[in-house]
């Protein structure tokens, strides 16, 4: 039967004791992480946030009721235990912080009792993620999982401190707002009071973040919650933490420079590591050509080598018809690959073609004699050529694909990644920042068939692309001051310098295909407050939850979050969204309809 504390109170958490205590009287409280009965004597790991403390029940110590009781201790049970704090009797543990200690029990209480777990609480659970996820209260008890969640409030107050050091004021964004465009999917909220219209909750602060700087503050930081209704991966959640910031009075090298210095005293405190200063920069277009992606991962080579001028005349119409429509023809060296089996190679081709490409060309350069997977198509100088320009050394592989320069880039850059993790050719211990810089301004969009922003219509130009600002020139040629910090390949944050004239700001509706009026109707509270004097301003905001997840070296940004989504944004553990009652419905004015036909 579980106990009430009665006016017991705590003294330490389990891991907090040290061998300072030894010989003294302490109260722990916590979970029963395991039992061992030996008759004369029962153990009990005790478990809470901090650790573990071996308990050690003698009747000698406890009396004949109290050891009674403890024989009926079970997993998860929550126990009370005051004692004395003693050297081991028995072997050390070196994997508990406490392995030189146990806790002589003098006194018991149970505070709660608990039915059998449907999995064990430990570290680097094998138990399948839905049946954690759908328990995920006991899934929080993992210690490695509270580990996480302990260095992600660590990481959010030390930003907090270093930010407010640096002249920043913490201040809070509405978290319904109006909805937009230019953006992912917003989340709507309905109004009851307004039929028919919604509020939205917010994708990032950014316009109220803009609008302080209009009114004065300065220097601007805040911990947002955000919420993007978008199909998730690994490193993206439905709603998520972002450590915002903005500056006024500043450019991309001032903002850079307080970020460096903010991710230099994080990784210090909470890692131990020291980051060295400056991280290098490279511009969008440098990105793409050598790694395949505005993220790239600096931790290994196998760069991406563009072959198209080589082969746009060749007799292998798979290149030179892809050159010739516009595309580019692009290969990588794996090295010391050369007897890569057939199968496995076949296997790279199906990759290829789940990014949409439509094949994968090789070339091996065994110590047997070359084979080329295009050698009848084409002259022995010809492949010759290829060799040399991909650096090919006996017992390499060259892999080579063909297609619009956009799609070859981005599936032979994560050919390239692919190929590193399995070829173990990444050093998880490494920190690799990098500032990709110079985004486009502008990407076409198929789908809306017109130019969209690349990061947000605030987006100041390069100044020496302003020229290009208009809808009669050709906007894929404009460069945009956006910023991006990448980490070992992930994006964790990105920001830009925002438009603070008021004739770039039209103009770069204009180009995005907004009448003043649209423009005005959508972003009236910007705009009024544009007349009345901008300071130029600039800002970056971070992925809390993704900036600790590769701190961590994790691999789902689910594991630094206390409850998070699954893939189709659903919450297992609560099971929302949910159906809600008619009447609420009706209070709002709305009718759901049947499902929408494809």
């Amino acid at each position: 039967m579980a106990e009430s504390m009665q006016g017991l109170r705590r003294t330490h958490r389990c891991a907090e004791v040290t061998e300072a205590q030894i010989g003294s009287e302490v109260t722990l409280m916590g979970w029963t992480q395991k039992r061992r009965n030996l008759g004369s004597l029962i153990f009990v790991d005790l478990r809470d946030r901090s650790g573990i403390m071996q308990v050690v029940f003698d009747e000698n110590d406890i009396g004949a009721e109290g050891f009674a009781k403890a024989g009926t201790i079970r997993s998860e049970y929550v126990l009370a235990v005051a004692g004395r704090v003693e050297r081991r009797g028995g072997a050390i543990n070196e994997k508990l912080k406490t392995g030189t200690m146990e806790l002589r029990a003098t006194s018991l209480r149970i505070l709660s009792e608990s039915e059998t777990p449907p999995f064990p609480i430990e570290e680097n659970s094998q138990t399948k993620e839905e049946l954690r996820l759908k328990n995920r209260t006991l899934d929080l008890r993992r210690p490695d999982i509270q580990r996480n969640l302990m260095v992600k409030s660590q990481v959010a107050r030390l930003s907090r401190d270093f930010m407010a050091d640096e002249g920043f004021l913490e201040i809070e964004t509405p978290m319904l707002g109006k909805s937009t465009p230019e953006g992912a999917r917003d989340y709507l909220v309905p109004s009851r009071i307004y039929r028919g219209s919604f509020f939205a909750l917010p994708q990032s602060p950014q316009l109220y973040k803009q609008l302080l700087m209009v009114a004065g503050y300065d220097r601007y930081f805040q911990l947002a919650r955000c919420f993007r209704d978008e199909d998730l991966r690994a490193d993206r959640q439905p709603e998520f933490t972002q450590m915002d910031m903005e500056l006024s009075f500043v450019d991309i090298d001032d903002v850079i420079d307080v970020n460096e210095r903010l991710l230099q005293h994080l990784w210090k405190e909470v890692l131990g590591v020291d980051l060295k200063t400056p991280f290098p920069r490279m511009k969008w277009i440098d990105a793409m050509n050598r790694f395949g992606s505005d993220k790239p991962d600096l931790r290994f080579g196998m760069e991406l080598v563009d072959i198209s001028d080589l082969v746009k005349d060749c007799g292998f119409s798979v290149f030179a018809d892809c050159v010739k429509s516009g595309g580019s023809v692009r290969g990588i060296n794996v090295r010391g690959q050369a007897s890569m089996p057939r199968k496995k190679i076949d296997a790279l081709t199906d990759f290829v073609k789940g990014y949409g490409m439509k094949g994968l060309a090789y070339i091996q350069l065994r110590e047997d004699g070359t084979k080329c997977s295009f050698s009848k198509f084409m002259k022995e100088e010809e492949i010759s050529a290829i060799v040399q320009a991909m650096d090919g050394q006996p017992g390499d592989l060259l892999l080579i694909g063909a297609d619009q320069f956009k799609l070859v880039c981005q599936t032979m850059g994560a050919l390239r990644c692919d190929l590193a993790r399995k070829l173990d050719l990444i050093d998880p211990e490494k920190f690799e920042f990098l500032w990709v810089v110079e985004f486009p301004q502008f990407e076409w969009s198929d789908e809306e068939n017109r130019f969209m922003a690349m990061h947000h219509p605030f987006t100041m130009p390069m100044e020496e692309d302003l020229v290009y600002l208009d809808p009669k020139e050709d906007l894929g040629r404009i460069r945009a001051k956006a910023y991006d910090i990448v980490l070992n390949g992930v994006e964790i944050g990105g920001g830009s310098v925002r438009i603070h004239q008021a004739d770039v700001q039209e103009k770069m509706f204009e180009c995005l295909g907004f009448t003043k009026e649209q423009a005005q109707e959508q972003f009236s509270f910007l705009l009024n407050a544009f007349r009345y004097g901008v300071p130029p301003h600039a800002g970056l905001a971070y992925g809390l939850d993704r900036v600790v997840m590769m701190m961590l070296g994790l691999d789902s940004i689910r594991d630094v979050i206390a409850f998070p989504k699954v893939k189709d944004s659903s919450d297992m553990m609560t099971q929302a969204p949910a159906p809600v009652e008619e009447k609420q419905l009706k209070e709002l004015g709305i009718e759901i309809g049947s499902e929408p036909k494809d």
